[in-house]
């Protein structure tokens, strides 16, 4: 089962873009969200502790976090919550990560605006996935994972509402 949360906090890192093996686009950054209560005695708001929360942003979504964020910018994340333990040199800990599946700006602490991105280059014109260009098309038919295939479909569809170009095709899938 998975566990889907929301957290609101202050970007930490600057967003780092990077590849997976398979090469699909990943952006981390970490977020701490403050912890604050109101202090009856000296009617002041007071923190009391700070939860951390490595991200990590895939496909379409990391590009666009790449060029979103930046260290300090208020953030709203939703994703699947992953707690992992960890050993390195002798010290070991907790990590609370986060797959996002949306990230925003928070609008309570300032403005943003919004452009929508280019679309994707279509299916058809891409390479395949995990493939060089020398390679012919038999190599290519069989070093492609199919759910690596079938989300890059997906992130590709688009709503003939969301592109006037669009208005008029036909969008039947099939």
């Amino acid at each position: 089962m998975t566990d889907t949360l929301t957290i609101v906090g202050n970007v930490a890192t600057d967003p780092v873009l990077g590849r997976t093996p398979s090469g699909i686009p990943v952006t981390n950054f970490r977020v701490a969200s403050s912890q604050r209560r109101f202090d009856n005695a000296t009617q002041q708001w007071v923190e009391t502790s700070t939860n951390w929360y490595s991200i990590a942003a895939f496909r379409q979504l990391a590009e666009h976090a790449k060029a979103s964020l930046r260290s300090g910018d208020s953030v709203i994340v939703t994703g699947r919550l992953k707690i992992r333990n960890w050993e390195a040199n002798g010290k070991h800990g907790t990590s609370v990560d986060i797959d996002a599946d949306t990230i925003g700006h928070d609008l309570r602490w300032g403005t943003a605006a919004y452009a929508r991105a280019a679309r994707s280059t279509p299916v058809e014109n891409r390479e395949p996935i995990g493939v060089d260009a020398a390679d012919g098309p038999e190599e290519a038919a069989t070093d492609v994972d199919p759910d690596e295939a079938m989300a890059l479909s997906a992130a590709v569809w688009t709503a003939p509402d969301a592109a006037p170009e669009l208005a008029d095709a036909d969008t039947t899938p099939f």
